[in-house]
Parts: structure tokens; C-alpha cells; sequence
């Protein structure tokens, strides 16, 4: 168990005690439903984030620079979800630690995130490599531009 895990847990004690010593079976039933509130806005949360997700193919993001540059260490897999909007495509085994998940844009930039336990702890950004096409339009020799013969108007 993580720290915010035993800090929740533990909140959630001393305001369940505080309630019964403060107002009895009546502060025990104001807490719970407090709780349950609680729990229950978290639980909006994650199901509104997954039907968004689930509308989008899986692994794809509008901008992989973007999303890298909003990245921060630390967040969790379901508020990175909730950034790209998408599923992230599965790169490690499954039910493994550390899980690798990826997001790709339509350039082909691809961003790899590493979760560990559900909050991420580093990710990359692989832009493709860029190669000028060859146009047969274009003349194949560098200089000054074909011009039109004629008066210059």
C-alpha cells in the first residue's frame, strides 16, 4: 500500500470516530453517506473518462509533442487517459510491472509512458525521421529558379 492510500484510509477513521463522538449513530450515518459521495464521484469520474476513451481508437492522440510536453511524473494512467482521450496501446506483458503504453499521433511521433503501480515514472518521444521527398516537378539542380522568358511585367 502507498502513502495516500494509508493517508485515506486513515482520514476516513478519524472522521468516522470524530462523527460518533460528536453526534452518535446519527454522525456515523452523516459520514458514511459523506463517504459514499465520495466514492461515488470518483466512480463518475472514471466511467466519464473510459466512454470518452472508448470512442477513440486505441493508442491514437491528436499531438504526441503535445502530449509530451504536458506529461508530468507521477500522474496516473486515468488522468493520462484523460488528456489523450484514448486508451493507451499495451507495449509490456500483460499484468506486469512496470507497464509501457503508447500513444501515437497521425505524423507517426510516438510517446511511451512507464507506469509503475498506476502513476507514471518516465516517458520518451520517437518522432519519425524526416526525409525530403523527391518531387519530379521541382528542377533536380539548387539555384535561382526557372523563370518565363518574356518581358518582366
Amino acid at each position: 500500500m502507498n502513502f495516500t492510500r494509508i493517508l485515506t484510509l486513515t482520514g476516513i477513521a478519524v472522521l468516522t470516530v470524530g462523527a460518533w463522538q460528536a453526534f452518535g449513530w446519527p454522525g456515523i450515518a452523516l459520514a458514511v453517506g459523506g463517504i459514499v459521495m465520495w466514492v461515488l464521484l470518483h466512480f463518475t469520474r472514471m466511467v466519464t473518462i473510459l466512454k470518452k476513451a472508448a470512442d477513440r481508437p486505441i493508442g491514437h492522440v491528436a499531438s504526441a509533442v503535445m502530449l509530451n510536453a504536458k506529461l508530468k511524473k507521477g500522474v496516473t494512467l486515468m488522468h493520462v487517459i484523460a488528456m489523450t482521450r484514448s486508451l493507451g496501446l499495451l507495449q509490456s506483458e500483460k499484468d506486469t510491472q512496470p507497464e509501457v503504453f503508447a500513444w501515437t499521433d497521425t505524423s507517426e511521433s510516438v510517446v511511451n509512458c512507464t507506469f509503475v503501480s498506476g502513476k507514471l515514472t518516465e516517458w520518451t518521444l520517437v518522432r519519425p525521421e524526416v526525409r525530403p521527398e523527391v518531387r519530379p516537378d521541382l528542377p533536380s539542380e539548387v539555384g535561382t529558379p526557372e523563370r518565363p522568358e518574356g518581358p518582366n511585367p
